[in-house]
């Protein structure tokens, strides 16, 4: 399987912050801009995207949909 390929991995809720980041890097500009100023801290590198969602008072699946898109990785 091709590298290209697996970079197309949708963003889920279970994925830790960390980890999202580190395989899309635009995904920090993009959680900034859903109000994750903090998104570097390494307090949220431990916490998956549905953590970091319920401490910032947004819906994780909105977010992670928001992300999918704005990346690429799945189409409206």
């Amino acid at each position: 399987m091709e590298n290209a390929t697996l970079a197309k991995e949708p963003i889920t809720g279970d994925m830790l912050i960390a980890a999202i980041i580190g395989k899309y890097p635009d995904a920090q500009f993009l959680l900034m801009n859903c109000g994750m100023g903090c998104v570097s801290c390494p307090a949220s590198q431990m916490e998956s995207l549905t953590e970091a969602c319920q401490v910032h008072g947004l819906d994780a699946e909105e977010v992670a949909r928001y992300l999918n898109v704005e990346l690429g990785l799945i189409e409206i």
